[in-house]
């Protein structure tokens, strides 16, 4: 496997901060960043253009002016290019066992001239090899992928400038949310988390909502009088002990642990409001049928605004 960071491009808008975004982690890596990009095939492949001479040209257009762009902001960035054909989230789940990372633009459904990123989304996920983050545009950004490149006349490299916030704002240097679940301890989880910190120099707050019927339960279970506090008082101590070996090997990040009586979806997205990054994790199951997704993070796929990254663990 090659030390990189694969990141998908459609020419949205959703697509350049992911692009943008995957540069900057590439950077602090110190690692390859490999553009990918997938021409959808199948019994029906959408496509706007018949020739598909056209279409390779725009595809190449597209990678031209983004590959200009990125060596005009990161001239010290080593940069290359892919492209494949087939269903996206399999070629994606299929390059997913050959990168570090991969970073793709989240907005439901998102393509352009077959060439498809953001609808692949949920099934590349559920059955990457790697972590995945999923970047959106910035908010109040009213261009979507309906909008194809969102340029309205503008070149591709002039909307990739506008899509992302200036550096040094609260997208690069904002505190990292994690999520964790104590009945699943999972190093990979937490290697992700504070590796991230530990490149970026910023807080970890890690987060544990906590259910006292337990993970099942549909309703609370009554708690007797006085022991709330007790219970909850067990819960952080459970989860410092969970961190500390972490907390041990990683002493100059700043670390905030809480355990919550909370809906953990709700809890996270509100918690990442300001965040560089929500980190959750997914359990690694091997079988391509299926998502496999857990309804937290399904939840925060669907509602966060950060950029989210998505942890496989076994």
């Amino acid at each position: 496997m090659s030390e990189s960071v694969t990141v998908g491009v459609d020419g949205t808008r959703e697509s350049h901060s992911a692009v943008d975004w995957a540069a900057r982690e590439a950077l602090v890596r110190g690692v390859t960043l490999q553009l990918l990009q997938v021409r959808e095939t199948g019994v029906y492949p959408y496509s706007p253009i018949a020739d598909d001479e056209v279409e390779r040209e725009w595809a190449q257009h597209l990678v031209n002016e983004l590959l200009d762009e990125l060596h005009r902001r990161h001239p010290e960035l080593n940069v290359t290019v892919e492209t494949a054909s087939g269903r996206p989230s399999h070629v994606l789940a299929d390059v997913s066992a050959e990168t570090d990372l991969l970073v793709l633009g989240s907005s439901g459904l998102s393509s352009l001239l077959g060439f498809i990123v953001g609808s692949a989304a949920l099934p590349t996920v559920a059955h990457s090899a790697c972590p995945v983050v999923l970047v959106r545009a910035r908010p109040g950004d009213d261009h979507g992928a309906g909008d194809h490149d969102g340029s309205h006349g503008r070149t591709s490299a002039e909307a990739f400038a506008s899509a992302f916030p200036p550096p040094e704002t609260e997208a690069e240097t904002g505190e990292i949310v994690l999520g964790v679940d104590l009945q699943r301890p999972c190093d990979e989880l937490l290697a992700f988390a504070f590796g991230s910190a530990a490149r970026r120099s910023v807080p970890l707050r890690v987060l544990n909502a906590w259910n006292l019927g337990g993970r099942r339960s549909m309703r609370p279970t009554p708690i007797p009088p006085g022991m709330h506090g007790e219970l909850l008082t067990a819960q952080n101590d459970a989860l410092a002990a969970a961190l500390r070996p972490w907390t041990e090997r990683h002493p100059d990040i700043k670390v905030h642990a809480e355990a919550l009586v909370e809906q953990p979806a709700h809890l996270l997205v509100e918690a990442a409001t300001q965040a560089s990054m929500l980190i959750v994790g997914r359990r690694n199951r091997r079988s391509r049928i299926g998502t496999h997704l857990g309804p937290v993070t399904h939840a925060v796929m669907h509602h966060a605004r950060a950029p989210l990254a998505i942890v496989p663990y076994d």
